[in-house]
């Protein structure tokens, strides 16, 4: 019976080049992976590990793609060049697995050139995330292409929720037999709750309140925006916390500082750190907020609800996407209902989404108990269902059934 004996991951992201919750999916499943059989990791950078069970390579662009073209289409057709490199570089793995629309034509011409099976995960669909045409210009076209193309001729593909999955359905026609949900985990041993709080001292946070915390870029698909709009409605005792950098595009960066502006001439308590923290200072915010604001308007799966929850943080979140897989609602948090109008991301009362929002927050940061129920149901939820070993486990068992299919074939 076919047994792995080797993968290989691609992905775009790779510490320390992480900026969004593929990158730490792969971070954590390399990892994990790695206990139990080889992984080599080919990634977007300059990075280079040897270790006994994980190897790492940093694949860097041809800089031909940033010469006398839009400067939009640069990332996409960069993508492409590292995916060639990526692809035809001495391969001995029994199977690739590719890890978002940068690296799914890296897989796909991988898979043909060495002949294994092909899986990709999607974290998320191009086709549900429309303002990236607003950071990619036209070659938001070649990444939907690339997208759909990997799809269609993957031999597994991997949905991290249930909601997920059926988008694969509905937008690609993909083959139920060969998708599958494999969640995102969490590190339990390192999103814990700490006692530590020098990184709340040294941007100001006042201990002595309670405050909201929001994670993440600063994007359209996180609907922080929403989030800023409803500070007017969230009590000023509620100190505001936002550890929100990377902005998509110039335009939303300078919405941010617009709104954040305005924010400010009504009411004080109002922290925004515009930087990514590293992650130990990220879960030292995580374990001392009241309450955690997930706002987004598409979340295939929403990792930093694990990451709260497992730092025993109660949630409010919209329900969207995976989210309601992840937050149980008045068991591990608050989910908050988001209508949007038809075909878009965009909500059909954008001014009632940021005042339901700033009333869920309101109701668990005024009520301590509450919040703290809700944070250990979130730490025990995390536990019985989102290890990371758990989650290598059933992502090995998918690699060794296409083994066996194949091994199965005349």
């Amino acid at each position: 019976m076919a047994k792995t004996q080797k993968v290989a991951l691609f992905s775009n992201e790779y510490p320390p080049n992480i900026y969004g919750g593929a990158g730490v999916h792969v971070e954590y499943l390399s990892k994990a992976i790695a206990e139990r059989v080889p992984v080599e990791v080919r990634c977007f950078g300059s990075q280079r590990v040897n270790t006994p069970n994980l190897k790492v390579t940093g694949y860097e662009p041809w800089e031909e793609m940033k010469k006398n073209t839009d400067p939009r289409f640069v990332s996409a057709m960069a993508a492409f060049s590292q995916s060639l490199a990526m692809a035809k570089d001495n391969l001995d793995a029994d199977v690739v697995h590719c890890h978002t629309w940068y690296t799914q034509m890296a897989g796909l011409l991988a898979s043909k050139l060495w002949d294994i099976p092909f899986v990709l995960t999607t974290h998320s669909l191009e086709p549900l995330r429309p303002w990236k045409a607003e950071q990619l210009g036209s070659a938001y076209h070649l990444s939907s292409w690339m997208e759909r193309t990997a799809i269609e001729h993957a031999d597994a593909v991997v949905a991290v929720s249930k909601e997920t999955r059926s988008d694969v359905f509905n937008h690609f026609g993909a083959a139920e037999a060969k998708t599958h949900v494999i969640h995102n985990g969490i590190d339990l041993d390192e999103y814990r709750p700490t006692q530590e709080r020098g990184a709340l001292e040294r941007y100001g946070v006042d201990l002595s309140r309670p405050y909201l915390l929001f994670v993440g870029r600063i994007t359209r698909q996180k609907g922080i925006i929403h989030l800023v709009d409803a500070i007017p409605y969230i009590d000023p005792e509620i100190q505001v916390v936002l550890l929100a950098g990377a902005p998509d595009t110039k335009n939303i960066a300078e919405e941010m500082n617009t709104r954040i502006s305005a924010a400010r001439r009504t009411r004080g308590g109002i922290i925004w750190v515009d930087t990514m923290l590293p992650r130990e200072e990220t879960i030292q915010f995580y374990s001392h907020a009241r309450v955690f604001c997930c706002p987004s308007v598409y979340e295939p799966f929403g990792i930093i609800n694990l990451e709260a929850m497992a730092c025993e943080t109660a949630v409010v979140a919209t329900a969207v996407g995976g989210i309601p897989e992840v937050v149980v609602p008045e068991e591990t948090g608050i989910l908050v209902e988001l209508k949007l109008e038809p075909g878009t991301f965009i909500p059909q009362d954008a001014g009632a989404l940021s005042r339901e929002l700033a009333a869920a927050i309101n109701r668990v940061a005024r009520d301590p108990k509450l919040a703290a129920r809700l944070g250990k149901a979130g730490r025990e939820r995390a536990e019985q269902h989102f290890s990371w070993r758990a989650i290598a486990k059933k992502t090995i068992e998918l690699y060794d059934s296409l083994l066996e299919r194949r091994e199965a074939q005349p």
